[in-house]
């Protein structure tokens, strides 16, 4: 698997899914079912830690009261 700082989203998604999938199935081994689950929980994390780093850059543009657009950094859920 690559690095980390390497892998998109995108592409530890579509792992993810194929990962799930082969659990799914039922057919594999306890060894190759418990080295997948391994891998689905540290690319789960790679997701999570991919949209946290998304949702920090997203700015949302807020009119003032002259009708001008000005961005202002996201506040999301504090939860």
């Amino acid at each position: 698997m690559a690095d980390d700082t390497e892998i998109k989203f995108e592409e530890a998604l579509t792992r993810l899914e194929a990962v799930v999938n082969r659990l799914e199935s039922g057919e594999l081994p306890l060894e190759e079912s418990l080295r997948l689950f391994e891998e689905g929980v540290h690319l789960t994390k790679v997701c999570t830690h991919r949209l946290e780093e998304a949702e920090r850059r997203i700015t949302i543009l807020l009119k003032n009261e002259r009708g001008e657009y000005q961005e202002a950094p996201f506040e999301g859920d504090k939860g």
